[in-house]
């Protein structure tokens, strides 16, 4: 119990900003970190179901609103996944060769197609979130993909192969029970789509599925540009899988609204 209990704190300290008490990074204590990964995600959904509600109920305006959700999941994590969706364009837009691309995903310096994907990037929130805000059905779906995404990255980590060998995910993905993991991983998906079905047959599917389509696209791009992944494909993915899922959900309500 000890183990695992440290294991959880090493996920929310590595993952987020929320404070956990101090825990030894040793192999022991990294063995199960990725099966709390996802609860970083319960935590920003938890936290976007609150702010939501707030702003219901003192009245702001759906712009505000737009807002304040975009930078829910960047105050949890520090904004840990969006360097890596930075990094990873820059990357990606060189058109180098892979040992050039894996050099560019570890310079701090930002690009101009990094600048340029941050823009894209939050201009797909906000319009997204501008049409979902007030709409707690599709509220509650977001909140759940915070979930699956981190579900679906730590899946990524421990079975695609490692691009840099030297790199933060391989460390971890050394030091893990794989199989333990993966399997985890894999309950908490099965009982994260039931529930999403739960809430909303066709807008949970239609979430569920485009997690799942995007998790396919980015082990492609992975495999195919850098032979693998890293931490920041890694966030790359994470920052993809969220804003798709608030861009179906924003479609759902024009498109099939209940």
């Amino acid at each position: 119990m000890k183990s695992l209990w440290n294991s959880f704190k090493i996920a929310f300290a590595m993952f987020s900003k929320i404070p956990m008490p101090q825990a030894e990074w040793t192999e022991e204590n990294m063995r199960y970190m990725l099966c709390f990964f996802p609860f970083v995600g319960a935590a920003a959904g938890l936290l976007t179901l609150g702010v939501s509600w707030l702003g219901e109920y003192f009245g702001f305006g759906t712009g505000f609103m737009a807002m304040a959700l975009i930078l829910v999941p960047v105050h949890v994590t520090g904004g840990i996944h969006v360097d890596g969706l930075l990094d990873t364009s820059d990357a990606l837009s060189s058109w180098r060769d892979r040992e050039k691309r894996l050099e560019i995903l570890k310079d701090s310096h930002a690009g101009a197609f990094a600048v340029i994907t941050a823009c894209v990037y939050f201009l797909v929130l906000y319009g997204g979130f501008s049409q979902i805000t007030g709409d707690w059905t599709a509220m509650k779906l977001i909140a759940l993909g915070y979930v699956v995404s981190r579900c679906f990255s730590g899946l990524g980590v421990i079975t695609l192969p490692k691009a840099n060998a030297g790199g933060t995910v391989a460390e971890f993905s050394r030091k893990a029970q794989d199989t333990t993991v993966r399997n985890t991983l894999i309950v908490y998906l099965v009982l994260l789509a039931a529930l999403m079905l739960l809430i909303q047959p066709v807008w949970g599917a239609v979430t569920f599925v485009t997690a799942v389509l995007v998790s396919l696209f980015y082990k492609h791009k992975a495999m195919k540009y850098f032979g693998g992944t890293t931490g920041d494909l890694s966030g790359y993915f994470l920052c993809l899988c969220e804003a798709w899922m608030v861009l179906a959900l924003a479609i759902l309500t024009v498109v099939y609204p209940i």
